[in-house]
């Protein structure tokens, strides 16, 4: 299975934002893409239906081509992990109910994007966390964490968690989700040395480019170290 599981240091760290964006630039250069966000939780109630907002701007960028149905098929209204989330409403989520959720509609030569729920080792399932999703997917890992005090720590943390399941770490993004930055911090920088590769650096709600050029690695399969 081709494809990419966008996994995060933390909740909040503009997952949504980096992965709908990789989404929409593959979509546009004629990858048929199937984005997923299997479980979503803190969803608003609208007309009596509660609204994935994460899933909504992935069906966005795939043009509206894929139903929000199967896009996401678990949605919570607590803003909790989903596995909280599910308990206190009463239902079983199983790491297998996600797996068949994130396979649904997925044909040969399709790209698989799917999007966790909060950080690497947050549950998100009775029976597993993020990392077992994308294990059980067996899908190379785009890692995402704000750029802030904290960064490197949370990153190479990470990352090791990611290796140590024996999946890619098909890259490291950076996103800048709170200006300004102190001026003698430079989390890029400094992750380059430690990780030994490129670390992307991009402004939520701005700069794009790097994730254009990212994309371009991702199609031609250069996510490697």
């Amino acid at each position: 299975m081709q494809g990419l599981f966008i996994t995060g240091t933390d909740t909040s760290v503009g997952k949504t934002w980096v992965g709908s964006r990789i989404t929409a630039e593959l979509w546009r250069r004629g990858v048929r893409v199937r984005p997923r966000k299997p479980a979503e939780s803190g969803c608003p109630l609208l007309d009596g239906v509660l609204l994935p907002q994460d899933a909504a701007a992935y069906q966005a960028a795939v043009g509206g081509t894929e139903p929000l149905e199967r896009i996401c098929r678990f949605r919570f209204a607590p803003a909790l992990s989903p596995e909280r989330a599910a308990a206190l409403a009463g239902q079983s989520l199983t790491l297998a109910d996600l797996v068949a959720a994130c396979q649904e509609g997925v044909q040969t030569g399709d790209y698989l994007v799917v999007e966790g729920a909060g950080g690497f080792y947050s549950p998100i399932a009775a029976d597993g966390l993020n990392a077992d999703l994308a294990v059980a997917l067996g899908l190379p890992v785009l890692l995402v964490s704000a750029d802030r005090l904290g960064a490197i720590h949370q990153t190479l943390v990470t990352a090791e968690a990611i290796a140590r399941r024996g999946l890619t770490l098909a890259g490291v993004v950076l996103d800048r989700v709170s200006e300004p930055l102190d001026p003698l911090l430079n989390n890029a920088e400094d992750l380059r040395r430690w990780l030994g590769r490129e670390v992307w650096v991009v402004g939520h709600g701005g700069d794009v480019k790097p994730l254009t050029r990212l994309t371009d690695k991702l199609m031609a399969g250069l996510v490697g170290p």
